[in-house]
């Protein structure tokens, strides 16, 4: 059996402290390169993309930090402003989630919002949005492509392409649990400012008011899970505690792990979901092979890929979804008082149908965002057979097609 340097296969993945320390050292040439694309002056060579700067071609290689930085920045424009876009709809379901007697259904909730706060009440909450998810997205783009090179290594090259559902399963969900951890601030001061009246105005104000009121590092742990030495004093180990001493203590990060039970299923269906989808769509429905597809037609696949994927991600996450907006905008409160509050057919149906619509739309325009980023850096867009899985090892897959 042929060794992975003998069938072609690219180094393994970079140490995760090296991609970092790398990514840093490269700023300033990834902002050249992009520099250069934004003048058109991008071209392909040999499946690389070639970016001619300062007099001298430069190449933008697959699974290097450059190509992980680059997926990151794209994921900043496609999940932030995505985000930005369908504020107002998150205000509503939000609204409709923590107090459904007054926002009984959409078009009510729709006309009482407008009704007490006019149209600039729509886009409360929206800076904590915007800078939320932009880090969420930097995290989960950039994470997913280094983890499933780096998992695809792990597999193997006869094993990549047989397990490749696996290993965009174990990327995606690996890439969200480091996502949510910059995400959960600002998902609970968003929270807050969407549904408590007069909380604050933004991000700006809101942010400090929560770190004033409730600390934001001075946690600890229930003795039976860990002993933890909370930062600046030390809190007394003898006194058992229940679970949710964990949420409560934890201020702006009391609604992590249900964040992490809504995200992580989420971002699992829709990575996961999308790369099927878009595969199956390429091999029946298009006539003709990916890269031989127009622009416009591949981003329509992306948008559609992710719009059907976002349908699914909405109804496997909503329960977890109704769990933190109840957790992050009642203080105190803990899971199980919002099952007796929401009851087990209210978390798993209230806001349903707007939160599809919202996430279905939100899902596919961020594929298509995306993916337009990486047409207009010269990168293939995401998806089909030449990005899945077992592209990290293609020598290996030319040698098998011309073997057959």
């Amino acid at each position: 059996m042929a060794s992975r340097d003998k069938a072609g296969c690219s180094p393994a993945a970079l140490p995760l402290d090296r991609v970092l320390a790398a990514l840093s050292a490269n700023a300033e040439q990834l902002g050249r390169q992009w520099e250069a694309a934004l003048h058109g002056r991008c071209g392909k060579r040999d499946g690389e993309v070639v970016v001619k700067a300062e007099g001298k071609a430069q190449v933008i290689e697959m699974h290097t930090p450059l190509f992980y930085a680059t997926c990151a920045f794209g994921g900043i424009l496609s999940t932030g402003l995505t985000h930005l876009a369908v504020t107002p709809l998150d205000l509503v379901k939000c609204n409709m989630q923590v107090d459904p007697s007054k926002y009984r259904d959409i078009p009510s909730a729709f006309g009482v919002m407008l009704q007490e706060q006019g149209l600039g009440g729509f886009f409360k909450g929206w800076m904590a949005t915007l800078v939320g998810y932009s880090c969420q997205g930097a995290c989960k783009f950039g994470f997913y492509e280094f983890f499933k090179k780096c998992y695809s290594d792990i597999a193997g090259p006869q094993n990549a392409q047989r397990l490749k559902t696996l290993i965009y399963l174990a990327a995606s969900a690996s890439a969200e649990v480091i996502a949510d951890v910059a995400l959960c601030p600002m998902e609970a001061v968003k929270i807050r400012v969407q549904t408590q009246p007069g909380f604050a105005r933004c991000l700006i104000d809101g942010l400090p008011k929560i770190v004033q009121s409730e600390g934001a590092f001075g946690y600890r742990y229930c003795k039976p899970c860990v002993i933890c030495v909370a930062i600046n004093h030390v809190q007394r180990f003898g006194e058992q505690h229940s679970f949710n001493t964990i949420c409560e203590n934890f201020r702006l990060y009391k609604g992590l792990l249900p964040l992490w039970g809504r995200q992580v299923p989420y971002t699992m269906m829709k990575f996961a979901c999308f790369e099927t989808i878009v595969e199956m769509v390429y091999k029946h429905a298009v006539p003709k092979p990916k890269d031989q597809c127009s622009k416009p037609l591949q981003l329509a696949v992306s948008f559609a890929g992710g719009y059907i994927a976002g349908v699914f991600c909405a109804a496997i996450s909503h329960p977890a979804d109704n769990l933190v907006s109840f957790l992050n905008n009642a203080k105190g409160a803990t899971v199980a008082d919002a099952v007796r509050t929401l009851g087990m057919w209210g978390l798993f149906t209230r806001g349903l149908p707007l939160r599809i619509i919202m996430v279905g739309t939100l899902t596919g325009a961020q594929w298509a965002a995306y993916d337009a980023f990486k047409i207009f850096v010269g990168l293939p867009t995401s998806g089909g057979v030449s990005s899945s899985c077992a592209a990290a090892f293609p020598l290996h897959q030319v040698g098998h097609e011309k073997h057959n």
